[in-house]
């Protein structure tokens, strides 16, 4: 995007719905960001690193650190034993993630013990020289052994159902049984894990972490240390990533250098290699999907049961939201007459799987397209066309209810999809493809369109609140914090536009800082792509605080009435005449004006019962649709992304050029996750692909070589968010089902499309390349 997309960053008719600039975005290139490893180093500054374990289960019968301690360099070696408070990182207060383990490790990479030296370099070597011996107990590491063994569930499943699907089931024309398997993801944040702890007076310490929650890790922190809240202040300035990886996973790292800090009264960091990340910290759950489908010969879907099998390792973590998000959002876009859903989560010896962006969604709308597909392909049909016929429909239509009985009732689906299909020239571009592969022998294309509905809200009603702090000091510039965090999508930027746009003053005006814990209390992590409409709306909130406060002295001073007080650009009419800003907030502040106010905003209208399986979890929904083309070659199962076109819904965009980089960034991370990234396990339960040479994320080259993403300038959020604008960090992650579907269409031209490829994710080559093969002896 050149610069001439970006309005000048003096005001043009407000601040927010126009393309600035992200805050920081000169800073990333230059590399002058500050990074937590970027901040000047303390006066005696010790590094602390992890000991791993290397079993998958066991009992530890005994450990030996003599040749640890006494390696040159190092200062402490602690166990968990040492921790002054609880040995507990868990999230969710199920007490079953040890920050330290003491007796038995569940999976292989689990951390043991902590060395605390005077280099990074030094405390990491030391580490290794431990000898640990252990009884080896049974363990699997997937879904298939999990099952195998009964292996016991980290949280109590969740069941949606709504109408008869048993009986439905047995009385629909067709019916169909298929399994599909959806592989995990790596986060793989350019910015990996890593803390700093500088102890206080009495029991205080000062954290600074990268984190999407920075009150939890406060929490985390105040348990491990036995110290109540208000002696931990952690501080964010930003993250070089997150993508939900960082929402719980940065727990152990603070609290093991906090423990370290307060026993050596000296500050300390935490910053493990690219390795050890990979190794320690959990991923996107990878599930299996059972499924039985009962429809008539036009495609129409009569029931769904189904079941979503979900590795989640070896504790609870995030695993029941993210399993139960994956059932909210195993309709896609389409209405189940009569439904059964079920969620298992399965407990196996590897890292605790964690949050990752779409929250268990992109893994239930995945299943949603087989089912459309193997419809499709059963009937023998366009999937394009089986999509429409069971998208839900407009209210009145008896064809709104969703699973989890919310009414679908902003639903633009059928808008956005064909004017897609109509902009993208799918029909004509599906005619010439299909021609093109009656007439290749190697070389097969496929193209898919696919759609996106993604419900806005945590599941967990409590956590749809955000507070703001603004001050503004007698010069007129204008400080604001809040409790959403800034890892690169540009939430600092948004809210700061509508802090702008508020005062009506230019957005250099605005101060925008640290996310800390001494500021704004009780915050609910950055994720479940509310950031902006929680943290936006705050800062509206003290906004108006403030601006009434302003409005009632000026209205008294200059003996007007308030409707004859106005903010304009830079400046406030008071009746007849303009006074600059600066000038303005200048005069209030000698009339005793309060010019600072602490806003708060909490989600409307949701409400979620789990046990029952009804509610209204989600505030409003997000949508979108994606086509995308590919050419496979047969020979060897590589294969190219031709081009792929994106409408998407932001409602009223607060910042078009910051969204059109999310749904792009979010496009091609959800294609990695489908197509080239893929995790395994050895026999041993290691993982072995945990690093960049044998983990393979998407590089700039492999992006559609065509691509063309479109913002839906019409939409409005019909629900009253800030600016009646949307979220985006995780709906457009679902675009990239479009590519799997694609490559799917390729590979089922091998057998003239009479059967389903069951292509499973991720579609790397290899897996393509068998699929062929299947496909040849159809």
């Amino acid at each position: 995007m050149d610069k001439s997309t970006f309005e000048d960053r003096k005001l043009i008719n407000g601040q927010m719905h126009v393309s600035l600039r992200h805050d920081s975005a000169h800073k990333h290139v230059t590399g002058s960001a500050d990074y937590i490893d970027d901040i000047p180093e303390p006066a005696d500054l010790l590094h602390g690193a992890l000991g791993l374990s290397d079993r998958a289960h066991a009992e530890i019968v005994s450990m030996d650190f003599s040749e640890v301690a006494t390696y040159p360099g190092v200062v402490w070696v602690f166990t968990g034993k040492d921790i002054p408070g609880v040995n507990d990182t868990s999230s969710n207060g199920s007490h079953d993630e040890p920050l330290l383990a003491e007796t038995k490790v569940e999976f292989h990479g689990q951390p043991i013990f902590a060395v605390i030296a005077e280099t990074r370099e030094i405390a990491r070597r030391a580490a290794r020289k431990v000898k640990i011996e252990y009884r080896d107990l049974p363990h699997w590491s997937d879904i298939d052994g999990a099952i195998a063994n009964g292996s016991p569930l980290v949280v109590s499943p969740m069941t949606l159902q709504r109408g008869e699907a048993k009986t439905e089931m047995a009385n629909a024309p067709r019916r169909l049984k298929g399994q599909m398997r959806i592989g995990g993801q790596e986060h793989f944040y350019l910015e990996g894990h890593i803390a700093m702890a500088i102890p206080g007076e009495d029991d205080e310490v000062a954290v600074w972490s990268s984190t999407q929650h920075p009150s939890e890790i406060q929490h985390i922190v105040g348990h491990v240390l036995n110290i109540p809240s208000n002696a931990v202040t952690v501080n964010v300035r930003r993250m070089g990533g997150g993508f939900g990886g960082k929402e719980t996973q940065g727990n152990q790292f603070a609290a093991l250098a906090a423990v370290a800090a307060k026993k050596l009264k000296r500050a300390i960091k935490f910053r493990p290699d690219r390795d050890e990340d990979m190794s320690a910290t959990g991923k996107r759950h990878d599930f299996r999907v059972d499924y039985e489908l009962g429809f008539d010969d036009e495609g129409r879907i009569h029931a769904v049961d189904a079941t979503y099998s979900a590795r989640c390792g070896f504790s609870s973590d995030l695993s029941g939201p993210v399993t139960d998000r994956a059932l909210f959002h195993a309709d896609s876009s389409y209405f189940y007459p009569h439904v059964h859903l079920t969620s298992q989560p399965l407990k196996t010896h590897t890292v605790s799987n964690t949050a990752f962006r779409g929250f268990g969604g992109p893994q239930g709308m995945l299943g949603a397209e087989r089912f459309i597909e193997e419809i499709a392909y059963a009937v023998g049909k366009d999937p394009l066309d089986i999509r429409k016929l069971n998208f839900y429909g407009q209210p009145g239509s008896g064809r709104t209810t969703t699973p989890y009985h919310q009414e679908v009732e902003d639903n633009i689906i059928a808008r956005v999809v064909e004017e897609l299909e109509d902009s993208a020239d799918y029909r004509a571009r599906r005619n010439a493809i299909v021609a093109f592969n009656r007439d290749n022998r190697y070389i097969r294309k496929g193209i898919a369109l696919t759609p996106v509905k993604f419900g806005i809200s945590f599941t967990m009603t409590a956590f749809n609140q955000a507070g703001a702090l603004v001050h503004i000091y007698q010069d007129g510039s204008i400080h604001l914090n809040h409790g959403g965090t800034e890892m690169g999508q540009g939430l600092y930027t948004k809210v700061a536009q509508v802090l702008a746009d508020s005062f009506q003053v230019d957005i250099d005006r605005v101060k925008i800082t640290a996310t800390t814990t001494g500021k704004v209390p009780n915050t609910s992590a950055t994720a479940a792509s509310s950031g902006s409409d929680l943290n936006g709306m705050a800062a509206y909130d003290a906004a108006r605080q403030l601006k009434e406060r302003l409005v009632a002295f000026a209205a008294e001073k200059w003996d007007v009435p308030a409707s004859e007080v106005v903010f304009l650009p830079n400046r406030v009419r008071v009746g007849e005449i303009e006074i600059p800003f600066p000038d303005f907030i200048k005069q209030a502040y000698f009339a005793r004006v309060q010019l600072s106010a602490a806003g708060f905003y909490k989600t409307p209208k949701i409400h979620w019962d789990r046990k029952a399986g009804r509610g209204t979890p989600f505030y409003y929904f997000a949508y979108g649709a994606a086509c995308t083309e590919v050419t496979i070659d047969t020979l060897t199962g590589e294969y190219l992304i031709d081009r792929t076109d994106i409408l998407h819904d932001v409602g009223r965009s607060l910042n078009p050029a910051i969204d059109i980089g999310q749904v792009e960034g979010a496009f091609v991370q959800g294609m990695g996750w489908l197509t080239t990234e893929e995790l395994w396990w050895d026999d041993k339960g290691r993982l072995r692909t945990h690093a960049p040479s044998t983990y393979k994320i998407p590089l700039a080259s492999d992006r559609p070589k065509i691509f063309n993403v479109r913002l839906a300038e019409w939409s409005e959020n019909a629900e009253a968010t800030i600016g009646r604008s949307k979220a985006v960090g995780e709906p457009p992650f679902m675009l990239a089902i479009s590519v799997l579907e694609a490559l799917s269409m390729a590979v089922a031209s091998v057998a003239n499309y009479r059967v389903c490829p069951h292509l499973d994710a991720p579609a790397t080559p290899e897996r393509v390349l068998m699929a062929v093969e299947r496909m040849k002896r159809v």
